[in-house]
């Protein structure tokens, strides 16, 4: 075959990289001249690599194309155009031809592809029959040999492996019932296709039987299957069009097979196909409505896996703890202002809440507001509208340690309660937001104490004509211990809260956006999802907050005072019903719901106009694949150039040592 020049232009900078690599890791010198052996070559196209997945002596097959003069080292001139082989499109191909081509006449003859395929697939393999019709239609018969050139042989190769799978199903269906066990088709597909799929898969390759009645699978199934794995990009292309223009994310196999047709100019997937298609994505999910993650446990292969492209070759960032203290202050920071924007915001509907839940309307004389409306504009009036923020200082200078504190546990309980696959159980959930809930008390309650007293300061002001206090008056008064009064009713407010709102907010996201690594949530939505959550985690826990407030406030003469929280839920159903454990809820609501909502829209916002580093995470990962070495490309286009032949058998090139391949030298 021949070769595209390596002095053109085009080819300048890679002879470059070939020029580089080969120095790298070329061992031998012979009369002043440098040259690669085996390993040289092995380590310079497959750099870092463990053989896990792909063996070295698999590695080995591609020295023997690359050794064309059989002396056993490269030259510099020898590796460079192997490596300019390896850029070509059909390099896999062109691969498994030289191989073949023991001769290097061009074009190979029964016996050549006899050789090279019994050596390659082992004593242990299922036999192939060489004299069957199939093969036969390419090389001629005995009388009439026929010698097949480059591309004949390719085409051979694209259909060997359905005719290795059709033998393979008649060599263990000894009866000719049409039917094998599910571990005689598992054996097959591993011999096969092993490399093709997904550990998920495998491991589960005998459930097959279950997607028809009867315990064993048809030559139908494994066609069905076999046309599958073959067409499984365009298996992926489908179901990400689907799922794209799914309403909920979720599509059922009449969405895939309509979105099929679409696509393709023909049907391309038989009914059969589809409904294998949805068994082994939906192994773990039997609605029948299946997400792209689900998919994912299909289309993900060992193959795709075996090679981490670029990332492996990454160097790791070390940072200073001047940068790491710096990046944790940048979080705080707009966690602080993203927090303040917030309060600020619905700050006046938190003061009318806090009113009305204090407003004891069984006492004669004290029903100040007819409700939160009334007491808004009564406010106003008394007041002013700056009467609307009193305590706000308090409460801007608690939000910094409460949204910091509450955040960081949340994410940190849910990591450690999350398992390996990403996956998190409800309960789990719970426990996550109500231990985030707690934790703040420390902080919030001695601010919300004051905060309160500051809110409810104007109203008796007023009434009684006396000075307002300020907030440093009511710390002195309270004392250390007093600025924790109410605490336990703080607790009983703020666990269920975030254990209610932290599992709601992640479910919306997840469930009702659709987030995912590949569907970053708009503004609008983060504010939605952020503000629905706070309905619920509001009003539930608006009982708990009546309790907190009445502890919390200093009780008035001719008032009921309470001593702890079963104290103060007794009198005030005693004395004004069980509606008044619920004063102030719709004020809770509006308050919580849009502060929420602001906080992680404000935070969002901060994030992308005022990115740490300068670059977002993804932007800096992008860059690393654009800036992989070079050596990382080699390793991609060495380890594709095997695909065909271990589409031929997945163990091609791992023979005994005792068995000898022509043109193939032993690892």
């Amino acid at each position: 075959m021949s070769q595209q020049s390596l002095s053109s232009p085009s080819n300048e900078v890679s002879s470059e990289r070939y020029k580089r690599i080969f120095q790298k890791f070329a061992s031998v010198e012979k009369n002043g001249e440098k040259f690669m052996n085996k390993d040289d070559f092995i380590n310079a196209i497959a750099p870092g690599e463990d053989y896990s997945k792909l063996q070295k002596a698999q590695y080995g097959i591609l020295f023997s194309v690359a050794d064309q003069s059989k002396s056993g080292v490269l030259s510099m001139s020898d590796f460079a155009v192997f490596e300019n082989l390896l850029t070509r499109p059909d390099a896999d191909y062109e691969i498994a031809f030289r191989l073949f081509d023991t001769a290097g006449s061009g074009k190979i003859t029964r016996e050549q592809f006899k050789q090279i395929l019994s050596a390659n697939i082992g004593k242990d393999a299922i036999p192939f029959d060489f004299e069957c019709e199939w093969l036969k239609l390419y090389t001629g018969g005995k009388t009439a040999a026929h010698e097949m050139p480059y591309k004949e042989f390719t085409q051979l190769l694209k259909g060997l492996q359905a005719e290795r799978l059709r033998q393979a199903f008649k060599y263990y269906d000894t009866q000719t019932s049409g039917y094998i066990t599910p571990d005689e088709f598992k054996k097959i597909m591993i011999d096969i296709a092993g490399h093709k799929l997904s550990d998920h898969v495998l491991e589960n390759l005998p459930t097959l039987s279950n997607v028809y009645a009867g315990n064993k699978i048809s030559f139908a199934n494994v066609m069905a299957f076999y046309n599958v794995i073959r067409e499984m990009d365009m298996v992926e292309r489908v179901v990400r069009t689907a799922v794209s223009t799914s309403k909920d994310g979720t599509i059922t196999k009449a969405d895939f097979l309509h979105t099929a047709a679409k696509e393709t100019r023909f049907s391309l997937f038989t009914p059969m196909e589809a409904d294998i298609i949805f068994h082994f994505a939906g192994l773990e999910n039997a609605s029948g409505k299946l997400t792209l993650r689900d998919f994912f446990r299909l289309l993900e292969s060992k193959w795709e896996h075996a090679v981490p492209v670029a990332a492996a070759q990454q160097p790791e960032i070390k940072h200073s703890a001047m940068h790491d203290f710096l990046k944790g202050s940048y979080g705080f920071l707009l966690g602080s202002i993203s927090g303040a924007v917030g309060a600020t915001v619905v700050y006046p509907i938190d003061l009318v809440k806090t009113r009305m839940q204090n407003q004891r309307s069984k006492v004669v004389g004290e029903l100040l507001y007819k409700n939160s409306i009334d007491c808004f504009k009564k406010v106003v009036k008394n007041e002013g509208a700056l009467g609307l923020y009193r305590g706000l200082g308090p409460q801007l200078v608690g939000v910094a340690p409460e949204k910091a504190i509450k955040l960081t546990m949340n994410d940190l309980v849910r990591r450690n309660l999350t398992d390996k696959n990403g996956n998190i159980s409800f309960t789990a959930e719970l426990i996550a937001g109500g231990v985030a809930g707690g934790s703040q008390v420390v902080f919030t309650n001695p601010l919300e104490i004051v905060k309160i007293r500051l809110q409810v300061a104007g109203e008796a002001a007023k009434s009684l004509d006396a000075p307002r206090p300020g907030a440093v008056a009511i710390v002195r008064n309270l004392g250390i211990i007093g600025l924790y009064k109410g605490a336990s009713a703080c607790l009983l407010r703020d666990i269920p809260f975030s254990a209610i709102y932290f599992p709601v907010y992640a479910h919306l996201k997840k469930d009702v956006f659709k987030e995912s690594p590949e569907h970053r949530l708009a503004i609008s939505e983060l504010l939605i999802a952020g503000a629905a959550a706070g309905m619920p985690a509001a009003y539930f826990t608006t009982p708990a907050d009546v309790i907190k407030t009445r502890l919390q406030v200093e009780a008035k003469k001719g008032q009921s005072s309470y001593n702890g929280i079963r104290d103060a839920a007794r009198k005030i159903y005693a004395e004004e019903g069980f509606r008044a454990f619920f004063k102030g809820g719709p004020a809770r609501i509006f308050r919580s719901s849009p502060q929420f909502g602001t906080t992680l829209m404000v935070y969002e916002v901060l994030q992308r106009a005022f990115p740490f580093d300068g670059a977002s995470d993804s932007a800096n990962k992008a860059l690393a694949q654009v800036t992989a070495p070079a050596e990382d490309l080699s390793y991609l286009q060495s380890k594709n150039a095997l695909k065909i032949l271990l589409d031929v058998h997945y163990k091609f090139g791992i023979v005994p040592s005792n068995v000898s391949i022509p043109g193939v030298a032993r690892a």
